[in-house]
Order: structure tokens, then sequence, then C-alpha cells
């Protein structure tokens, strides 16, 4: 056992005293983990946009194809809890709309009505969904019983844009996750036979790898969407991305496994598997890529950002994800002309999302990354 119980010298009470040299590998690399705040604090944010993803139906307002015709680009309406006239709420609201026709540009605005409290609420009844496509349900996070609420405003057709960055959490990080995990079996299938049987194998391995990291990566991404037929469903153009992005994201962790597998290839434990028999396959997979577990975490956690920027960099230039699939790079294409960023600019506020969960993943990556080499100083 790493921990023992020791009695303490001043009470009845019993203290664990952590015996770093009877922990094992991964208790160590916990122990390491736990004390970089940074990474904690982005398990936490993952961890939230894992919820977000999950019951994006019940946390959003109401479905994301919903327009509200009564408030088309509509600006965020923020709670309050104190009013005009300096009274404290006990419940949260907002005050209600009207709109106002601008007599120059004759472009619709709305005023605050300060004359109309909306008092937000928590699990409020809305409009009826099915969580997972199969539990029927009409309760939401929040919501307000009369008039309405658009947290982040609306967009030029009334889509409001909180409940479809809510619901885009789901594509984006989806992209990510299956990309990450595809890219993490060829660069270890791949990356461990060229580490493992070297020679011509090797060679070839290592020229495609140095060939693909060659080519300019925006352009090789814009080429290879560029090639999706426009008239594919949405289901298949996801699946078309998160190939790409695999197909081009697996060179990194490829390079990691091979140099790792050349260094640990003639070790003792190698020797000893292949004189009890064990096949190359079971060497490979049963005993050189567990002995450096770790470091592939790290290499794998590294990633994650690197497709859901990709991904969202696609959309964004209209080449990736497409209508009616909610992700954060089609919001945000929805974002990218002139009028949107003068008449309203909330409809970049998708773009905090992609922020926060790059930071998030990086800071996970750095202690992770720390954490693989438990017996450093740092």
């Amino acid at each position: 056992m790493s921990v023992i119980d020791v009695p303490a010298a001043t009470t009845k009470s019993r203290r664990k005293i952590r015996r770093p040299d009877l922990a094992s590998q991964w208790q160590l690399m916990w122990w390491k983990f736990k004390r970089h705040r940074l990474a904690l604090f982005g398990i936490v944010v993952l961890g939230l946009f894992l919820v977000m993803a999950l019951f994006a139906e019940a946390i959003g307002i109401g479905p994301p194809g919903q327009r509200d015709t009564a408030y088309v680009a509509g600006p965020p309406m923020l709670p309050q809890l104190i009013d005009a006239e300096g009274k404290f709420h006990l419940r949260p609201f907002v005050y209600g709309v009207k709109p106002v026709r601008d007599k120059v540009s004759l472009r619709m605005t709305y005023q605050v009505d300060t004359a109309q409290i909306w008092e937000l609420g928590l699990f409020v009844k809305g409009a009826p969904y099915r969580l997972f496509g199969v539990v029927p349900g009409d309760i939401h996070l929040f919501g307000t019983d009369k008039g309405f609420i658009h947290l982040f405003g609306t967009d030029f057709t009334g889509l409001d844009i909180y409940t479809r960055s809510v619901h885009a959490t789901r594509a984006s990080l989806g992209v990510a996750v299956v990309g990450v995990l595809v890219s993490f079996i060829l660069g270890a299938a791949i990356g461990g036979a060229a580490g493992y049987f070297g020679g011509l194998l090797d060679d070839l391995v290592m020229r495609i790898i140095e060939f693909i990291r060659s080519i300019p990566t925006l352009p090789l991404w814009l080429a290879l969407a560029a090639l999706l037929p426009r008239d594919w469903s949405p289901l298949a153009t996801y699946l078309a991305i998160t190939v790409i992005l695999s197909l081009l994201g697996w060179t990194w962790l490829a390079r990691t496994v091979r140099s790792k597998l050349l260094a640990t290839r003639q070790e003792d434990f190698v020797l000893a598997a292949r004189l009890s028999g064990c096949s190359d396959t079971r060497i490979i997979t049963r005993h050189l890529l567990p002995s450096f577990l770790s470091y592939l975490i790290v290499d794998t956690s590294v990633a994650f950002p690197e497709i859901l920027l990709a991904e969202t960099s696609l959309s964004f230039l209209g080449l990736g994800l497409r209508e009616p699939v909610e992700s954060w790079g089609v919001l945000l294409f929805a974002a990218q002309s002139i009028r949107s960023i003068d008449q309203a600019p909330w409809l970049m506020i998708p773009g905090a999302f992609v922020i926060v969960a790059v930071l998030a993943f990086n800071f996970v990556g750095d202690g992770l990354r720390d954490a693989a080499d438990p017996y450093s100083r740092s």
C-alpha cells in the first residue's frame, strides 16, 4: 500500500502519511497532478462542457431552431437583482423590451421597458424535448414564466445564440473526441510498427510523416474539405470532416511512439517476452505501449485543442460543418460579415466557448505533462 496510518503524536486521531517509495506510477501521477491548480480548473471546465453536451436540450432555453420573431437581432438580456428604482429583488429578473423603428436607418431596435419586470426561475417548464432522443421532458435549467429571455441575444433570423451555443458544444467536442481517438489508434499502430520493426518500414513511415508535416496545415485542410460534395447530408459531412482531421493529426503521436519504442525495444523485459513465445503484436500492445502510456495520454490531451481549432476554422471558412448542424465554427461563420460586427457584435460570443475550451485542454495537458514525470522537482 502507498498510504499507511500512523498514530498522531498529540491526539488520539490517526493521520495518513504518503509513501512515495511504495506508490504506483499512477498514484504518483495523481499526487503530482493534484498540485497543478490550473489543470484541476481545466478538468472542472471540461466537466461542465461535458454536462452541457449531454443535457443540451434541458440547459438550453428552447429548441435550437426556434425563432423569436418578436426579438430579431436583439442584444443580450442580462439578469439583474436591482431595478431602476434601487430596489433589491430576491429573484433575478430582466426588463421587458419594446420594438422601436429607427427613423434614420429604418432598422428595428429594442428599448428597455422598466415598467415590465420578467422574473427568472430555475427548472421551469418550457418547450418539450427528448433527452438523448428517447427520454421526454419539458423542464429547462432556467427561464421565465412571462415574456422571454435571450441571454446572448438573437441573430438576424431570431434564433437564440445561447441555446445554439449550448447545442454546438455537442458537435464541436464530438469532432474533437472522435478525431483524437482515431488519431490515437492510427498513431499508436503506425508509430509502434515503425519503431518496433525498424528497417524499410521505419524509413517509409518517417518519409510519409515528414511529407505530411511539410505541407502547410491550413491550405491542406482547405483543399481536402473543398473536395466534399456540397449536396452531402450534415451527418456525412460531419463524419468526413472528422476523418480528414484524424488522418492529418496522427503524425505527432506516431513520432512519439516510434521514438519510445526505439529506446525500449531492446530492454530486458522485451527480450523475456520474446523468449516466452509472445507474438510481436502482443509485445507491442501488452508490454511496450503500456510502459510509456503516461506520455501517450499527455500527447493525446494536447491534440484535443488542435483538432477543435481545426474544425472551428474550417466551419468558419464555410468548408467544414454546415447548417443545420450546430457547431461553434458554424455559429461564427454567420458572424463574419461587416454587418454582423457592426449591428450585432454579440454573434461573436460563441468564439468565447472556443477560447475557454482550448485553454481548458491546454491546462489539463500541462498538468498531465508535469505529472508524467512525478519525480521531477517542478
